[in-house]
């Protein structure tokens, strides 16, 4: 891989955006290494949680517009070639973001420096977003004369509401960590130095406490039920779940480890969420 970096140690898997000549600016196949990284880490089970971030000075400062005024140009060959969907060549922010989307192991963003354009929208499927203090974030689509790409439109209502997501993104302004923070697009601000630490150990704290098959299965039913309609597709999916793993050993080790005072060691793992407990999510490339 010549954009990302991969490093997995102790249960976690560190990708890190790594043309940090560039501030990691986005690149087609860098959107392609994502994809493959994710499709590695979902692979091995001895991952339990990915961590994000960048390299250097910043986290991703938007698309790469080396290939000047012509760059979103879907003439241009090396867009000639890519898939369709919905007869337009897909957008790649979207392909990296949606793959982020259906990883089986929880996504932690560790963002660090400037997060811009597709940087900050990348960002949106992660289930944890933890900001530097030195942290710039910008939708900055309109003052480019494009619109929010990468599943945006659905995502960022989501995570902090559509006033807020429309004034950021009608403004396209860049702001800092305290208004992410504000707006709920982080969960945490923490100093420059810290950033990795806390993140990683929030990773460690799932990777030694949890069930890998229950934390898989957890993330899709709560994503996936961001778009239900009633209250009662969840407690449907809920029900169906719970008996499911009720009858098999995860809970049998999990409540044996909580009466005998000791450290569980639970025998799934997160693609045993797969076959028929939970919908894939976000599901397959519509035709």
């Amino acid at each position: 891989m010549d954009s990302i970096a991969l490093d997995i140690t102790a249960g976690i898997a560190t990708i890190t955006l790594d043309r940090p000549a560039k501030l990691n600016a986005f690149t087609p196949a860098m959107a392609r290494e994502i994809v493959a990284a994710f499709d590695e880490t979902d692979a091995d089970d001895a991952v339990r949680v990915v961590v994000v971030t960048g390299a250097g000075r910043g986290f991703c400062a938007g698309a790469d517009l080396s290939g000047g005024p012509g760059t979103f140009d879907p003439q241009r060959p090396e867009r000639a070639d890519r898939d369709l969907i919905g007869g337009a060549p897909r957008d790649l922010g979207g392909v990296a973001s949606l793959r982020i989307a259906a990883s089986t192991k929880p996504v932690i963003g560790a963002i660090n420096g400037p997060a811009v354009g597709v940087g900050a929208t990348m960002t949106l499927p992660m289930d944890v977003r933890i900001a530097a203090e030195s942290a710039r974030f910008g939708f900055v689509f309109a003052r480019r004369g494009l619109v929010p790409e990468a599943a945006s439109s659905w995502f960022l209502p989501r995570v902090v509401g559509i006033s807020q997501a429309m004034e950021w993104v009608a403004t396209g302004r860049v702001f800092g960590a305290s208004e992410a923070l504000a707006g709920r697009l982080v969960s945490r601000v923490v100093p420059d130095s810290e950033l990795l630490p806390v993140a990683r150990g929030i990773a460690a704290e799932i990777v030694e406490n949890t069930s890998a098959l229950s934390v898989a299965a957890s993330r899709r039913m709560l994503w996936s039920m961001l778009g239900a309609s009633s209250p009662w597709d969840a407690h449907r999916l809920d029900s169906h779940v719970i008996a499911t793993l009720g009858a098999g050993p995860e809970p049998l080790e999990g409540v044996a480890s909580f009466l005998e005072k000791r450290p569980p060691k639970f025998p799934g793992s997160a693609r045993d969420a797969t076959p028929g407990l939970v919908p894939h999510w976000p599901g397959p490339i519509p035709g």
